[in-house]
């Protein structure tokens, strides 16, 4: 990324974040982005048919930002001065007077923000002029973000006839034999651009879900037709098709593009309803004009938590045995899934990973999701009253494993006996205080006695 001067917008965004008052409602203003990418293909060769990939500059002159004080005395870029003897650089100056560029202030703010971004040029095409000087030459600029932001722009670059009916000079660039400007650059027009705010989507089973795709044309440039795509595994299939001028579109079920906005504000966006496993794929929205056609491909991947239960969620040994745990994962897409058994004892805070543990083949439903059963094995002579066996189970579709858990009661036979043991307790307690007590009345004189004695 060559910064150049547009450094100073962190220091002052940064610094405008400390002043206090009411925030100013932002104006537009115009300022020039610039961007390191490389140029794929040499002499108007891809690099697939041995073309070579070249350093260069993309300058987008005059993008119009939202300022909201932040950018301070941010200027225009300037050319570098190179050495006249030596190979000019590749250097794109690019107007978008006519056709506006969206995600401008993410562009603006990319090394604020610290995220990655990817430019490639490479030649799209060549009309050959009537006079046979030299083409009119056409570019291909895509621009990706880390954060999902995807552009891709239709550049026009100059032809020797142009310059030549202006009265200028034809210096042809030494490397991609085009028309240079004074300052030897690349001076070209977007001519068509395309946007998608997200170049990967995640859904959940059942759900709806939108992906986003825009365009703007020239003036002159008309949109010919849009088309959605659908790659998976090899095989592609139409989703929905729009000739502009015919009776209506071509359209799947469960899928829905607005024609009223498509053809008003450029919005292509499809919408995809009750997403299953099978609509995942790489979604393909192609924007044609009778010129120029551009595409953006977009990852759509189904993903579906698993649910998870641990049987019995209460275990005993009745005396010396071993016990299966059983953990039912279920409902989950896609396929990998990671599960782990730990114990812990009420001394140790430290869970101990185990190892003796099994599983059952994974079963697919009809839904597409699958299940998997896992199965721990535990002894008496190794587990003791109040531990704790706990189920751990990672999936995509989680944002934290979930973790499930059985806890070991104390033994039942030996609350048994504990019973049995206080029931006789009891019980000889109690016929030893009868026996006591008869003993005692046996011991005692009768009336009859005490009548007899006192005659």
């Amino acid at each position: 990324m060559i910064v150049g001067l547009i450094l100073c917008c962190c220091v002052l965004a940064a610094l405008a974040g400390t002043l206090e008052g009411p925030t100013p409602v932002p104006q537009l203003r115009r300022v020039d982005v610039v961007l390191s990418c490389s140029f794929v293909g040499e002499g108007g060769l891809p690099r697939a048919f041995g073309g070579s990939q070249l350093p260069a500059t993309l300058v987008l002159r005059g993008l119009s930002v939202a300022d909201d004080g932040s950018l301070g005395d941010v200027t225009d870029y300037e050319i570098p001065q190179e050495d006249r003897s030596s190979s000019p650089p590749i250097i794109f100056e690019v107007s978008v007077q006519l056709v506006s560029i969206p995600h401008a202030e993410a562009l603006l703010h990319v090394d604020c923000s610290g995220e990655e971004v990817s430019c490639e040029l490479s030649p799209y095409s060549s009309q050959q002029e009537d006079n046979g000087l030299c083409p009119a030459s056409w570019f291909l600029a895509t621009v990706q973000l880390s954060s999902g932001i995807s552009i891709a722009l239709v550049l026009r670059g100059p032809s020797c006839g142009s310059q030549k009916k202006e009265g200028h000079s034809v210096t042809l660039h030494p490397k991609l034999k085009i028309p240079m400007s004074k300052e030897r650059t690349l001076l070209t027009t977007v001519e068509l651009q395309s946007s998608s705010n997200n170049t990967s989507l995640r859904t959940r089973l059942g759900s709806s879900i939108t992906l986003n795709c825009h365009f703007a044309l020239a003036p002159g440039f008309l949109l010919s037709y849009l088309e959605w795509r659908r790659q998976h595994r090899g095989s592609g299939r139409s989703l929905f098709r729009y000739h502009v001028g015919s009776a209506g579109p071509t359209v799947q079920p469960k899928v829905h593009v607005d024609v009223e906005q498509l053809l008003e504000n450029g919005d292509a966006s499809l919408t995809l309803q009750e997403a299953t496993v099978d609509d995942e794929g790489t979604y393909i929205c192609l924007v044609s004009t009778a010129q120029h056609q551009v595409q953006h491909n977009i990852q759509l991947l189904v993903a579906e938590p698993p649910r998870v239960r641990v049987l019995p969620a209460e275990v005993s040994f009745k005396g010396d045995e071993t016990i299966t745990l059983t953990c039912k994962i279920a409902g989950y897409y896609p396929l990998d899934i990671s599960v782990s058994w730990t114990q812990k004892t009420p001394e140790d805070e430290v869970e101990i990973s185990l190892s003796n543990t099994h599983f059952s083949s994974h079963q697919q439903s009809r839904d597409g999701t699958y299940s998997i059963t896992s199965y721990l094995s535990i002894s008496s002579a190794t587990a003791q009253a109040s531990d704790t066996f706990t189920c751990h189970v990672s999936h995509m579709a989680l944002e934290e494993p979930v973790s499930i858990s059985a806890h070991l009661k104390a033994s039942e036979h030996t609350e048994s006996e504990g019973l049995i043991g206080g029931a006789i307790a009891t019980a000889i307690f109690v016929s030893v205080l009868f026996i006591a007590l008869r003993r005692k009345r046996a011991a005692e004189p009768k009336p009859e006695q005490l009548l007899t004695a006192s005659e």
